[in-house]
């Protein structure tokens, strides 16, 4: 009798076991045909996008408005580009989707008690607000890492960095660069100056507390570091990346 009962809990872990493979299989082929698919066909929305908008509805009780324009690389000024890299990740171009030097020094100014501060490279930035959710614990990390190696594997530095550009939140509902110049300056985003481009990249990281309409002190001296950084940086920078295939 035992035989037969230890038999059959064998065979339904088997059975099990398989479909977690084939489960697990799917899952990846799936994730790994979106992100080539998305190499070359702009996203409609982002999963940040979506997110905001459900917790508008069912949340708040009321429409989030989400404005959202794609706009190709060849339509971006160069200075936003380069304003999104001074200010974000100025490893970028170098680096194969983790700055690990960063990683460690936040960890370490974390355990001596300071302030916790980001070192999400632009690629993981884009695999978090392109295919995840808001909101930090280790599962989404690991999928995090996941799909900024599959990016970093199959999309040139240019796309990373475009797609970027086009799915980072730059206000309240306002998402892309081309939907940010246009409310903010009133022109296409392919017309932004250094000013403008600092400015809109110094929002970037809380861009529901910090303001482009309406600038804090913060904000206003934030911006200046920005464009000091692209300044030393210098437009060659981004050269091989912003020009590249």
């Amino acid at each position: 009798m035992r035989g037969i009962v230890g038999s059959k809990a064998k065979g339904i872990i088997n059975r099990v076991a398989k479909q977690a493979v084939w489960l697990t299989f799917g899952l990846f082929l799936i994730s790994l045909v979106a992100v080539l698919l998305l190499r070359f066909v702009p996203p409609v929305y982002s999963a940040f996008m979506v997110e905001r908008y459900c917790k508008g509805l069912f949340v708040s009780r009321g429409q989030t408005s989400i404005s959202y324009h794609w706009a190709d690389w060849k339509k971006i000024s160069p200075q936003m580009a380069l304003a999104a890299v001074a200010s974000e990740d100025q490893k970028f171009p170098k680096h194969f989707g983790f700055d690990f030097e960063s990683m460690a020094v936040a960890l370490e100014e974390m355990e001596e008690g300071g302030r916790v501060r980001g070192a999400s490279t632009i690629s993981q930035q884009v695999a978090k607000n392109l295919f995840l959710w808001s909101g930090k614990n280790f599962i989404r990390k690991g999928l995090e890492a996941y799909f900024t190696v599959l990016m970093e594997l199959l999309w040139p530095k240019r796309r990373i960095l475009e797609v970027y550009l086009n799915v980072a939140e730059f206000g309240d509902g306002i998402y892309g660069v081309e939907a940010a110049a246009k409310k903010f300056f009133g022109k296409p985003p392919s017309g932004l100056t250094m000013k403008e481009s600092a400015l809109l990249a110094a929002v970037l990281p809380n861009p529901i507390k910090f303001k482009v309409a309406d600038p804090s002190a913060y904000v206003k001296r934030r911006t200046q570091r920005i464009e000091k950084q692209m300044r030393n940086l210098g437009q060659s920078y981004l050269k091989d990346v912003w020009s590249g295939s």
